[in-house]
C-alpha cells in the first residue's frame, strides 16, 4: 500500500495537518483526566467550589477545542482519501488501456472491475483511517502509559504489562488474518463474474430454460465467499472482546492496588478516577488500533492486487527505432512468415503465414471458425505482437510505428457489435471526435443505416441504450461500421461484421466500400460476402492454404472449393424448401 501513496502527493498538505490535529485533540485528551482529578481532590473533596468552577470552565473549554480538531481532521482526511482514490483510478485505467489484448486476456474483466471499484475503496478507507487515527491511537495508548507513571509508578506497571499483552494477541490475528482476506478478494471476482455472465446473458439463460441452474451456481459462490468472509471476520472480531477483557483486568488491578494507596494516604481519589480513566483510554485506544489492523489488513491485500496490474509491463509499447514521419500510407499490408501463439501456455495459433496486400484493395479472409482469421487481424494494428516473423502496413514494421499513429490509420469493426449508452451522434463522433452532422450522414449513408436512422423520431440524438438493447443484431453493425468508416481509414477491418445483414444489403455494402479510397479485408463465414474481393485468404488450423481471387481457388483449392459446394447446396436446399 505504501508504494501506491505516491498517487496522493498532491494531497500532501492535508496528509500532514489533519494527524497534526488529531495529536493536538489526543493531547487535550489525555489532559482531562488531570484536570478531573484536581477537581475531585482540591476542588469537591476540600469544599473549594470556586476550583470546581474553574476546573470545570478549563474541561469544558478543553473538550470544545478537541472537537474542533477533530472536525477539521476529519475534513482534511475526506479531502485527501477521496481525492487519493480518485487519482488512484484514473492511473489504473491508464495502465488498463496501455495492456496489450494479452495482458488484458491474462487478467480478465471480473477481477479488473474488482480491482477499481472494491479495492480501491478499501485503499481509500485506510488512507483515511491513517490520517485520522494512526497518530491519535498510539499516543493515547503510549501518553496514558506516561500519565499513569507521572501519578503513581507502581500502578504505572499495570499499564505497562498489558501493552505487550495486547501486541501479541494482535500479531497472532494478523499473521491468520492477511491471506485470508486475499481469498475473499478472489472470491469477490468469482461472484463478479457470475453476475456480470447472469447480467449480460440474461435473455440466453431463460431461452434455455437455465435459471435455476445459474442460481444454484451464484448461490454455490456466494456461500464460498460467506464461509470465508465468516471466518476471517470471526477471527478479526476477537480482537474487541480480547482488548475489552485486558481492559476490565486492568481496571480490577487499579482498584485494588490504588485501594491500599488511599488507604495509606500515598493516594488520592480523584488520582485512582484519573488512573482509571487512563485505563480507559488506552484500552479503547488499542480497540480502535485492533480495528485499523482489520483496516489496514484488507488494503494490504488489495495493494497487492492494485500493484499486480501497475507493475505489469506491457508487451506492446512504442519502441526506440519507432519512426514518427511516415512518407507514403497507402493501406498495404505485407505477413513475412508470421507465427503466432495468445500465450505461452497454448500452441501456435498462426504459423508461417506470408502474404502481401496492395493499398486500396478489397480483401476476403475465410475458413472454419477457430482457424486463425481474427488473429491475423488482431497482429496488424499490434492488439499482439507477432512471436516470429514481421508485419507491415503501409511499407513498414508495425513495430516501427507509433502505436497511436498506427491505430489511426486502421479502423476494426469487431464480431460483437459494440455501442455505447448515448446518442448515436456521440458514438459516432467516437470515430471522429468533431465529425460533423453531413459527415456522420455519409457515414451512415455508406453503412446502409440513412434510412432507418432518419425513420427514428430524434434522427441522429436518438438515445442508445445499454450495449445498444434498442436496436436489432443487423442496425447494431451497421452502425457500428459507421462508426469505423467516420473516420476515414487506410485500412477498415470487418470482422465477421456483416454476418446479421440480409443479402441485399450485404451486397450495397460491399459495392459502396469498393468506392472508398483504401484497403478493406473483410472476414467472413459466407462465400457471397467475399466471392467479389480483389483477393481471399483461406485459413485452415492457423495455416493460409489458399490465396488469390475467386475464380483462381475454384481451380486450385480444394478447401474454398468444399466451402463454396457446401453453401450452394444449403442455398438450394433453403430455396427448394421454400
Amino acid at each position: 500500500m505504501i508504494r501506491l501513496l505516491r498517487y496522493a502527493k498532491n494531497y500532501r498538505k492535508h496528509i500532514i495537518l489533519g494527524p497534526v490535529f488529531k495529536f493536538l485533540e489526543a493531547v487535550f485528551e489525555l489532559l482531562l483526566p488531570l484536570l478531573m482529578a484536581s477537581l475531585v481532590d482540591d476542588g469537591i473533596s476540600k469544599g473549594d467550589f470556586q476550583k470546581v468552577k474553574t476546573m470545570t470552565i478549563a474541561m469544558i473549554i478543553l473538550s470544545i477545542v478537541g472537537l474542533l480538531c477533530a472536525v477539521v481532521c476529519q475534513y482534511f482526511a475526506s479531502i485527501a482519501s477521496q481525492g487519493f482514490g480518485t487519482e488512484l483510478r484514473n492511473q489504473l485505467m491508464k495502465k488498463i488501456n496501455q495492456l496489450s489484448h494479452e495482458e488484458l486476456d491474462l487478467f480478465g474483466t471480473d477481477t479488473l472491475i474488482t480491482r477499481m471499484t472494491n479495492d480501491i475503496n478499501q485503499l481509500q478507507t485506510a488512507l483515511a483511517m491513517l490520517i485520522r487515527l494512526v497518530v491519535r491511537a498510539p499516543f493515547l495508548s503510549v501518553g496514558a502509559v506516561f500519565m499513569a507513571f507521572y501519578i503513581d509508578w507502581q500502578i504505572g506497571l499495570v499499564f505497562l504489562l498489558v501493552l505487550p499483552i495486547f501486541c501479541l494477541i494482535l500479531f497472532f490475528i494478523i499473521q491468520k488474518s492477511v491471506p485470508m482476506y486475499q481469498k475473499v478478494q478472489e472470491h469477490l471476482d468469482r461472484v463478479n463474474e457470475l453476475v456480470t455472465q447472469n447480467l449480460s446473458g440474461v435473455r440466453v439463460i431463460r431461452a434455455f430454460a437455465r435459471r435455476k441452474t445459474e442460481q444454484e451456481r451464484f448461490n454455490n459462490a456466494t456461500d464460498k465467499l460467506s464461509k470465508i468472509y465468516l471466518k476471517v471476520t470471526n477471527l478479526s472480531a476477537l480482537l474487541t472482546p480480547a482488548t475489552t477483557l485486558l481492559m476490565n483486568l486492568g481496571i480490577i488491578a487499579i482498584f485494588y492496588l490504588g485501594g491500599f494507596k488511599v488507604d495509606a494516604g500515598r493516594l488520592q481519589q480523584g488520582q485512582v478516577l484519573a488512573l482509571v480513566n487512563y485505563m480507559n483510554q488506552m484500552l479503547l485506544a488499542l480497540i480502535v488500533v485492533s480495528n485499523l489492523v482489520v483496516i489496514f489488513t484488507r488494503a494490504q491485500a488489495s495493494g497487492i492486487r492494485v500493484n499486480e496490474i501497475f507493475d505489469v509491463i506491457p508487451k506492446v509499447q512504442d519502441k526506440k527505432e519507432t519512426k514518427n514521419e511516415i512518407e507514403e500510407i497507402d493501406g498495404s499490408v505485407r505477413f513475412d512468415h508470421v507465427d503466432f501463439r495468445f500465450s505461452d501456455k497454448f500452441g501456435l495459433a498462426l504459423e508461417d503465414i506470408d502474404f502481401q496486400i496492395d493499398g486500396e484493395k478489397t480483401v476476403g479472409i475465410i475458413g472454419p471458425t477457430g482457424s486463425g482469421k481474427t488473429a491475423i487481424t488482431q497482429l496488424i494494428p499490434r492488439f499482439y505482437e507477432a512471436s516470429a516473423g514481421r508485419v507491415f502496413f503501409s511499407g513498414v514494421n508495425v513495430s516501427q510505428w507509433p502505436l497511436n499513429k498506427l491505430r489511426e490509420q486502421i479502423a476494426m469493426v469487431p464480431q460483437t457489435a459494440v455501442l455505447f449508452t448515448g446518442t448515436i451522434r456521440e458514438n459516432l463522433q467516437w470515430g471522429k471526435k468533431d465529425a460533423t452532422d453531413q459527415e456522420c450522414w455519409e457515414a451512415l449513408t455508406i453503412a446502409q443505416s440513412k434510412y432507418f436512422v432518419q425513420a427514428l423520431p430524434k434522427g441522429l440524438d436518438t438515445p442508445i441504450f445499454e450495449g445498444g438493447k434498442n436496436f436489432s443484431g443487423g442496425q447494431k453493425q451497421r452502425l457500428t461500421i459507421a462508426r469505423a468508416l467516420i473516420a476515414k481509414p487506410k485500412l477498415l477491418i470487418l470482422d465477421d461484421s456483416l454476418s446479421a445483414l440480409d443479402y441485399q444489403t450485404d451486397l450495397k455494402l460491399r459495392q459502396a466500400l469498393k468506392k472508398l479510397p483504401q484497403t478493406v479485408i473483410i472476414i467472413s463465414q459466407r462465400v457471397r460476402s467475399i466471392q467479389d474481393a480483389d483477393q481471399i485468404l483461406v485459413m485452415d488450423s492457423g495455416h493460409l492454404i489458399g490465396n488469390g481471387n475467386h475464380q483462381s481457388l475454384m481451380k486450385t483449392c480444394q478447401a474454398y472449393q468444399e466451402i463454396v459446394y457446401s453453401q450452394a447446396e444449403n442455398k438450394q436446399g433453403e430455396d427448394g424448401h421454400e
